[in-house]
């Protein structure tokens, strides 16, 4: 089994939207949208990378990931599918996130 930090294959699809456009790129296992993003060649918006200052915020629009911190986004944000890109990893082997 791999680590949760492991960088290695997955199965499945991270899909980012950003400013418009439509990229996707295999997962990796471990690794947050945030990453999955900047290794398809985007530039999303990040600052502090340790989930307290919520520029990368986005939202799930199909699948789930879980968050491994976080301490910028309310209850109810993050039940309308709001997450931190820079915390959150998928749960499932597809997943779209939208920075709108």
């Amino acid at each position: 089994m791999a680590s949760p930090r492991s960088s290695g294959p997955a199965d499945g699809t991270v899909t980012v939207i950003l400013n418009g456009k439509k990229t996707a790129v295999p997962r990796r296992a471990g690794e947050t949208l945030l990453e999955s993003a900047r290794r398809g060649g985007l530039a999303p918006p990040f600052s502090c990378e340790a989930g307290n200052c919520a520029t990368c915020i986005a939202v799930v629009t199909a699948g789930h990931a879980t968050m491994r911190n976080n301490d910028a986004l309310a209850d109810d944000e993050v039940e309308e599918g709001y997450v931190l890109t820079c915390q959150a990893v998928p749960d499932t082997a597809d997943i779209t996130v939208d920075y709108e």
